[in-house]
């Protein structure tokens, strides 16, 4: 299993992984580092070119289609600058031809020029193994923790 994946995984609760979903994995990973340095390609080879791809945001955007979401990674990674984020999962499941990870994104960036400050966001993303293309996320959904005082 790739290093970066494998510690990735942590505690996850893991199926067996085929190979070429470690692979989309780990370039998923190396995409996440791209975007909190303000790049959004990697990221972007990261989906699937379907009109039914879906983006919830964790700036609040809820959009549809590759255009729209390619227009909508553009913007965040234009927010942000100068840093890093690892995928932390707790789940990962794979069945046939459709998977899913549920996690944390963790890092460091510089968001609208601000300091770098810390940056957690819950994630879960889809993916669907497509013909000639391999595994490509298909659904994002991400937001910021609560702040919770106990």
């Amino acid at each position: 299993m790739d290093a970066a994946v494998s510690s990735a995984l942590g505690a996850a609760a893991v199926t067996e992984l085929p190979p070429d979903f470690v692979l989309a994995l780990a370039a998923v990973g190396e995409a996440l580092a791209a975007m909190a340095a303000g790049d959004a390609e990697p990221y972007r080879r990261c989906w699937a070119d379907t009109a039914d791809s879906t983006l919830y945001g964790a700036f609040g955007t809820i959009e549809r289609g590759r255009a729209a979401i390619d227009e909508t990674l553009g913007w965040v990674a234009g927010r942000f600058a100068g840093g890093g984020l690892t995928p932390h999962y707790d789940l990962i499941h794979v069945a046939g031809d459709l998977a899913y990870t549920v996690g944390r994104e963790i890092g460091a960036t510089r968001i609208d020029g601000r300091e770098t400050a810390p940056l957690i966001i819950r994630v879960t993303h889809v993916y669907r193994r497509i013909d000639g293309q391999g595994w490509r996320i298909v659904h994002r959904h991400g937001d910021h923790p609560p702040h919770l005082e106990r």
